[in-house]
């Protein structure tokens, strides 16, 4: 899968973690940035002090007390990739992908698909609660 990186000429200038992903979600300009966005959005409902930050040319991640997730923009698919993803709890069945690991899962939303918010910012809550655990070692 290629991804979509059309935002990362405006990755090599000063704007802010959330200007660039402000820009992404407009350039996509579809169903992704959409979904994009509102995934965004519940992030930050779930988690109020959770740092935007633009790393590896071009991909929103969002941390707090380390790497919470990120979110990919390919053709087909927006993905959501938890960093410790294999060591939180999934009662709701939310990660699709990435399963073979022993640390990342991901989420990928396909066009149409909807997302179980509740249940993603439970997991959000869940990530954040790991992350900081681990920092207080």
């Amino acid at each position: 899968m290629q991804q979509s990186n059309s935002a990362s000429s405006v990755g090599e200038s000063n704007d802010s973690p959330a200007q660039l992903i402000d820009a992404r979600i407009a350039e996509l300009g579809d169903w992704r940035g959409q979904t994009l966005a509102r995934i965004r959005a519940l992030i930050k409902q779930a988690d109020p002090e959770v740092v935007e930050e633009w790393k590896w040319r071009g991909v929103p991640v969002w941390s707090h007390a380390g790497i919470l997730c990120t979110g990919e923009t390919y053709k087909s698919v927006v993905k959501m990739t938890f960093a410790k993803g294999a060591s939180l709890a999934d009662p709701a069945g939310l990660f699709n992908s990435s399963l073979e690991g022993n640390t990342r899962r991901a989420i990928d939303v396909h066009e149409g698909e909807e997302i179980d918010e509740q249940a993603l910012q439970e997991l959000i809550r869940a990530a954040v609660a790991l992350n900081t655990a681990r920092a207080k070692r």
